[in-house]
C-alpha cells in the first residue's frame, strides 16, 4: 500500500487549493481514505474521510462547508477541495488509509489507519 500527497503551497485567506492522494496497492473500496492535517504544536486532527463501499464521507466541524472529499477511482486518486481558507487551515496534510472498515468512516482514531503518505504543507497567509 502507498499513498502519495501533493498539491499543497501558499495561499491566501479565501482563497482555495486542491490537495490530491494517489494511492496504489489496495482497492479503493476495501478501504477508507482520509485526510488529517497537524499545525507546528498541536496534535494531529482528522480533517476527511471517504468510505466507497458504505457512500460515506465525514469532514470536521471545523472544514464541514468549506472543504470537500471525492475519489477519481479511474485514476486511483482521492482529491480535497479547500475552499474559502483560513489562517488556522496552515498545517502539514497527510492522507491516510485503512482497512477493515465497517460502517460509515470517521477519523477521531487516527490509530485505526494504518497506511500514511507523506505530508504536504498548506500555508494561508492575510
Amino acid at each position: 500500500v502507498q499513498l502519495q500527497a501533493s498539491g499543497g503551497g501558499l495561499a491566501q485567506t479565501g482563497g482555495s487549493l486542491r490537495l490530491s492522494c494517489a494511492y496504489s496497492g489496495f482497492t479503493f473500496d476495501d478501504y477508507v481514505i482520509a485526510w488529517f492535517r497537524q499545525a507546528p504544536g498541536k496534535e494531529r486532527e482528522g480533517v476527511s474521510c471517504i468510505s466507497d463501499r458504505f457512500g460515506s464521507t465525514n469532514y470536521s466541524d471545523s472544514v464541514k462547508g468549506r472543504f470537500s472529499l471525492s475519489a477519481d477511482t479511474a485514476k486511483n486518486t482521492v482529491h480535497l477541495q479547500m475552499n474559502s481558507l483560513k489562517a488556522d487551515d496552515t498545517a502539514v496534510y497527510y492522507c491516510a488509509a485503512a482497512d477493515s472498515w465497517f460502517g460509515p468512516c470517521y477519523t477521531t482514531r487516527p490509530e485505526m489507519f494504518g497506511f500514511w503518505g507523506q505530508g504536504t504543507q498548506v500555508t494561508v497567509s492575510s
